[in-house]
């Protein structure tokens, strides 16, 4: 399997079952907790303790994404319980909100915000009956439809589309020689160049993949940045 599809392979899906709160899980990064909340239900804070006990076990965390982008829910009681859950972490957290952040998740978003002073990344929320619009501190904007697609797979390549027409690259190369390699070093031979070996050029590794989600990009850089900076000197 290629090394994004392993990357997003870590990411736990439990969408599609009706009584999970927490939608994915995953470490981002090498230390970056990410949790994506399907909805505030009442289960929301037990399923994330489990999340992060799950994630602790193999990676040292340092710091949370809570992805609260188009998350609803009804639940206060909820919120609150996850919100304490947070403060007793005492760790780096980012929240991402959006236009389809909805009901009590703009409630928890407020709540974090002020009594875990996490900070928001993303574009504003409506307001609620619990809670005002949010209006991030770090303001990204993207299409609903485009965020919707790169939240399935922060790593995922765009799709090419004028690079791989022929018009497109052929018309790059009217002047190519296409004389062999074996043709020219005959040539030089002949010519009294002597040969001197073609240096064999090391197969350039693959480039690491990056997440291509930039409100979640954004939030995870802040958490990497803070563990460099609280990281104990020698």
């Amino acid at each position: 399997m290629a090394l994004t599809g392993l990357l997003a392979a870590q990411i736990s899906s439990r969408a599609g079952t009706t009584d999970t709160a927490l939608a994915k899980s995953a470490i981002l990064e090498g230390n970056v907790a990410y949790l994506r909340v399907g909805q505030v239900g009442k289960n929301l804070a037990d399923e994330i303790r489990a999340a992060q006990g799950a994630l602790a076990v193999s990676n040292k965390i340092a710091g949370t994404v809570l992805d609260l982008r188009f998350t609803d829910g009804n639940d206060f009681n909820s919120a609150k319980a996850t919100a304490d859950l947070f403060a007793s972490k005492k760790m780096p957290l980012a929240i991402l909100v959006n236009g389809g952040t909805r009901g009590e998740a703009v409630a928890l978003a407020a709540i974090l915000r002020e009594a875990h002073e996490g900070l928001i990344f993303g574009s504003a929320t409506q307001g609620t009956r619990t809670a005002g619009p949010i209006q991030p501190d770090i303001v990204v904007a993207v299409g609903p439809e485009d965020e919707r697609a790169v939240m399935e797979n922060p790593y995922a390549t765009p799709t090419q589309i004028e690079t791989n027409a022929p018009e497109a690259t052929n018309n790059l190369l009217p002047f190519v020689d296409h004389t062999s390699e074996a043709d020219l070093v005959r040539a030089r031979i002949k010519d009294g160049d002597g040969f001197e070996p073609v240096p064999v050029q090391r197969a350039s590794e693959p480039l690491k993949p990056f997440i291509r989600d930039p409100v979640l990009a954004r939030a995870v850089d802040l958490i990497k940045g803070l563990a460099i900076v609280r990281a104990p000197r020698s």
